[in-house]
């Protein structure tokens, strides 16, 4: 392996550990909003929520990408007749950020509802708005029990990062295919070890921010 390929490969890393964050912290934003849409009382929202978590919990990631990097410029050019291109790191942003975000809504949301209502109840009780108890009480004990499945969520999407090859996005994967398109299959398995660097790294990451949040219930 040469010194330009090790860079290349590094450059890769980089990438698809840069979609995944932008796409996480994103995500999560997002979710928190479609979560607090399910779980209130406006039916038109409740609405908006379910139809959201519907639509890209029920296609597939590589569709909504190829969606928003193909389909949307073309629809756009034949509404307004000039195109809204975007860049290949744009659009993998984009969609991975509506992906989990719908994932992620859900994972929130259940997570909240598995509080007893009763501890809305006491905080109301003690003169908190339902904003204030929301961020001060229920949100708190919400945490330790959402970590699980957002760790799941996160290695999900730390993976399916290498969808984003097929859009000529230089991430990991379509660098280790574009060297092993050369003849040398070994490299399939160099991006391989790296993944499961990067997702064990996160695995103990998580575990040790579980460990420490479950101190506090």
């Amino acid at each position: 392996m040469t010194s330009v390929q090790i860079s290349k490969l590094a450059a890769g890393t980089v990438s698809t550990i840069e979609l995944t964050l932008i796409s996480i912290v994103l995500g999560m934003i997002l979710a928190l909003v479609i979560a607090f849409m399910s779980i209130g009382r406006n039916k038109i929202l409740k609405g908006i929520a379910w139809i959201y978590t519907w639509v890209f919990r029920g296609t597939p990631l590589l569709l909504q990408i190829m969606v928003v990097y193909f389909a949307i410029p073309l629809m756009v050019k034949q509404m307004v007749g000039s195109p809204l291109n975007f860049e290949p790191f744009t659009a993998a942003i984009i969609a991975l950020t509506l992906n989990t975000a719908a994932y992620t809504s859900e994972i929130f949301r259940a997570g909240i509802q598995s509080i007893d209502k009763g501890q809305m109840e006491a905080a109301k009780a003690l003169g908190m708005t339902y904003s204030q108890a929301m961020f001060k009480v229920i949100i708190p004990q919400t945490v330790s029990r959402v970590i699980p499945p957002f760790a799941n969520e996160f290695i999900m999407i730390l993976k399916d990062t290498s969808l984003v090859s097929t859009i000529g996005m230089a991430d990991l994967m379509r660098v280790s295919k574009q060297f092993a398109a050369s003849g040398d299959w070994s490299y399939y398995f160099v991006a391989g070890g790296i993944y499961l660097v990067l997702t064990s790294v996160c695995i103990v990451l998580f575990q040790r921010l579980e460990k420490k949040t479950s101190r506090y219930i």
